[in-house]
């Protein structure tokens, strides 16, 4: 079933556990990320990147509209969520698009200059109904654009959320976008700084590298959103490598349906290690 993005992270929140926020590229990512969380029983957000607008030729309507569906016809509470928006006319769109939440990225720009594109989007965001992201603190690995190392200074990230009125805030505690291996660890610290500091839910980006156990402590010391690409792609590609092998196969359908399975797998082992600490 659809469901504010907003409402399931808080109902996370308040229970102690995370959400699974997964990276929808093709209609077989959004099927896989549903078919996982109906393993697995728990509640998961589909998410939409602006570079995955860009992969489909910068038209956001056809896949939004296929994941929105596939979230509603869902045994379980999906969110739908835009994220990594860069552009203000893109996020604009979030609500007619059917999204729930949108994560609204100014870390390109100084600090003021964030605070000052961050807040204006939550104004039209909210005025919208959408729940809104940001983030402060560079995440490691995202095309160069944020520095391997960077931290989130918890006394800024107070500032910077009541400066914006952000619902909630993804910060830099360790980890890095795009990694294919299980090898980061978070600063555990930094984190329970930061969830003192910060009075709205906190997101983790880069969730692919980690693994089961720096996963489950984030969690613990206050983390909600958990957001994972990578891992899904991995999966995806390993099983289209393996089937593949059998010159014979041509019909793309065997290879996305062994594809789609393994994204599956994948989502149901995660949203386990998130909720079941």
């Amino acid at each position: 079933m659809f469901s504010p993005t907003g409402e399931i992270v808080e109902a996370a929140r308040v229970a102690g556990v995370g959400v699974g926020a997964f990276n929808v590229i093709t209609v077989e990512h959004a099927e896989a990320i549903v078919a996982g969380a109906e393993a697995a029983g728990r509640p998961v957000v589909l998410q939409i990147s602006q570079n995955a607008v860009k992969f489909h030729g910068g038209r956001l309507g056809p896949i939004a509209a296929a994941a929105r569906r596939v979230a509603e016809l869902s045994a379980v509470a999906v969110g739908l969520h835009l994220d990594h928006v860069e552009s203000d006319e893109l996020f604009d769109l979030a609500a007619a698009h059917g999204f729930g939440s949108a994560m609204y990225d100014a870390s390109r720009l100084p600090f003021a200059d964030n605070v000052r594109a961050t807040a204006d989007a939550v104004r039209r965001g909210h005025a919208a109904g959408i729940w809104v992201e940001s983030e402060l603190g560079e995440v490691g690995g995202k095309d160069g654009a944020h520095a391997p190392g960077a931290r989130t200074d918890p006394g800024e990230a107070a500032a910077y959320v009541e400066a914006t009125g952000v619902d909630a805030l993804a910060v830099a505690v360790g980890s890095s976008h795009a990694m294919t291996t299980r090898t980061a660890s978070l600063d555990h610290d930094l984190i329970a700084r930061l969830n003192t500091a910060v009075p709205v839910p906190l997101v983790l980006h880069g969730s692919s590298g980690l693994p089961d156990g720096e996963l489950r402590a984030a969690v613990r010391g206050g983390l909600v959103k958990i957001n994972i690409g990578t891992a899904l792609n991995i999966a995806f590609t390993d099983a289209i490598r393996a089937t593949l092998g059998d010159p014979a196969v041509v019909d793309p359908r065997k290879y996305l349906k062994a594809a789609r399975a393994a994204m599956a797998d994948t989502v149901t082992r995660s949203l386990r290690v998130v909720t079941e600490l």
